[in-house]
């Protein structure tokens, strides 16, 4: 598995606030989008999320986001490897996520290609 980049997760009160620091901090242009009833802008390495508690519940308890080449062999090398499996791969605006459990109790979005 190779994992192509890794993107930190940060909760905002405000994401129109926010990203203008991040833009300015990356040098990049933030793409927004909204999944799950959370709003989110993706800014360089920085992925920046808001909105209700209840929503943002399931987004902050991810550790951070691994951008996969193949996420179909990402999810099978991580589970012979001893993750389990917590959402199975499935379509987002962006591509196709999964969220796996790392046996040392990290939490992480893989996202990449579906098959």
């Amino acid at each position: 598995m190779k994992i192509d980049s890794v993107i930190a997760r940060q909760r905002v009160d405000d994401l129109e606030a926010a990203v203008p620091f991040y833009e300015r901090l990356t040098g990049r242009t933030a793409d927004r989008f909204a999944f799950a009833g959370v709003h989110l802008a993706s800014v360089g390495p920085f992925l920046l999320f808001c909105g209700p508690d209840e929503a943002v519940q399931k987004v902050a308890g991810v550790s951070a986001t691994l951008a996969v080449e193949d996420l179909a062999a990402a999810v099978e090398e991580g589970v012979a490897a001893g993750a389990t499996v917590v959402m199975p791969a499935q379509p987002t605006p962006n591509g196709h996520r999964a969220v796996l459990r790392h046996p040392h109790g990290g939490v992480y979005e893989y996202v990449g290609p579906g098959r």
